[in-house]
């Protein structure tokens, strides 16, 4: 079974964990754009020439907003992004913040080895995250980095 485009160690939610084991029995990369509408159920908010932006199916606990900010092509490490690549990512979610009067938040990306970066899916995206203040049981954000030891 192909497992190499997800890791189900590092899945946070049952629905979550369930999804991923269709992927794997596919042998899908569920971010790459003929993949992508297959398993992503949330609506596509911006595309530009190289990033797909959307929705977190699976948001933190305690955002307010969560967006996956997604590769149209399939990489999985820093430095296979083209410089274009880059600038478009910071340029489309710098404009998201403007347009949506974002105070503050985090913009974080994983990046290869799944031990080391806690990531579900390989395929390189972005997280675009703001925490949710208001909300009366918030508690700060937390973004996983390294698996747990148990899965090492």
């Amino acid at each position: 079974t192909d497992t190499k485009h997800v890791d189900l160690s590092n899945a946070r939610y049952d629905d979550q964990r369930e999804e991923m084991e269709k992927i794997i029995a596919a042998g899908h990369c569920p971010f790459c754009p003929e993949n992508l509408g297959l398993y992503h159920k949330t609506v596509t908010e911006r595309e530009t020439e190289y990033w797909i932006l959307t929705p977190n199916s699976w948001p933190y606990k305690h955002t307010k907003v969560h967006y996956l900010a997604i590769l149209k092509r399939h990489a999985e490490n820093l430095h296979e992004l083209t410089n274009e690549e880059s600038a478009d990512l910071f340029a489309m979610l710098g404009a998201v913040q403007k347009e949506q009067n974002i105070p503050g938040g985090a913009m974080t990306m994983r990046f290869g080895d799944t031990k080391h970066s806690a990531g579900t899916v390989r395929h390189l995206h972005a997280h675009f995250l703001v925490p949710d203040l208001d909300d009366p049981e918030y508690v700060p954000v937390r973004f996983k980095i390294g698996s747990d030891r148990s899965s090492v």
